[in-house]
């Protein structure tokens, strides 16, 4: 699986990179603000994953290859360790790696998602867009979003989405939207059970965001002894660009810590 990323030069050799993952329906560029915050103190490395941006689409798509996928760009670049940051689906991705390679993860951050299996269907009227944008014939991002707006009344996701319109696909999506609506249930689960990671672990919790709850909170203690919390209030699911500076302020005094 080839995947498309950046890499932010610095001039430290012996600096521990950070590797930023994006969401569902998201690419690399989506975590641009924190990048720009902390390419003077680390190099950063901004992935698009697999069946999303402009890394290969692939007919599987569940955590553990998606793990895989990262380790292997991480041995690809000869890095044995690095600190990771994502947000809901990479969130999840970050998680897996630091479970499933501990030593190759200095520290691991998540935003807004849980390590946890989410039952309910909470992207139902956003593959109805998707697809009505699939399914026909648009020519621009106007005309795109006016199919979306039946099904989407939010105009920030409506707009989060259009990030990746593009007329160069059959589908008009930069993602994969067979594979990732074939494999949601993939996606919204999670098949880890006793691995745990005993290093430095932040969870950033959109105040308003219903993705992380106390219930959550055994779950998190049991792969994550070490975890601890912060909550941005007054922003939903998207707290990294609803609150920009809260968000990369918390991360950047996250990482100066020592480990």
């Amino acid at each position: 699986m080839k995947l498309n990323y950046q890499i932010t030069e610095f001039p430290d050799p012996l600096a521990e990179p950070i590797v930023l993952l994006h969401g569902l329906f998201g690419k690399q560029d989506n975590l641009g603000l924190l990048k720009q915050a902390l390419q003077l103190q680390r190099p950063v490395i901004t992935v698009d994953l697999r069946n999303h941006g402009l890394s290969e689409w692939h007919a599987e798509m569940n955590y553990q290859v998606m793990c895989d996928d990262i380790l292997n760009l991480l041995s690809e670049l000869a890095l044995p360790k690095a600190h990771l940051l994502g947000h809901s689906m990479g969130g999840k991705v970050a998680m897996a790696v630091a479970l499933q390679a501990p030593d190759r993860v200095a520290s691991l951050c998540v935003a807004d998602i849980a390590p946890v299996t989410y039952t309910e269907s909470r992207h139902t009227n956003v593959f109805k867009a998707l697809n009505a944008v699939a399914n026909a014939q648009v020519t621009s991002r106007k005309e795109a979003e006016q199919l979306m707006s039946d099904y989407l009344a939010e105009p920030s996701v409506r707009q989060f989405l259009l990030k990746s319109f593009s007329n160069e696909q059959p589908t008009h999506w930069q993602f994969n939207l067979h594979i990732l609506q074939q494999h949601y249930a993939d996606i919204m689960g999670w098949p880890f059970a006793t691995q745990h990671y005993s290093g430095p672990v932040l969870f950033i919790k959109g105040g308003a965001s219903d993705y992380l709850q106390t219930e959550h909170q055994p779950a998190i203690r049991q792969h994550f002894p070490n975890a601890s919390a912060k909550i941005i209030p007054g922003c939903g699911h998207w707290l990294h660009a609803e609150k920009p500076l809260l968000f990369n302020g918390i991360v950047e005094r996250f990482l100066q810590q020592p480990s």
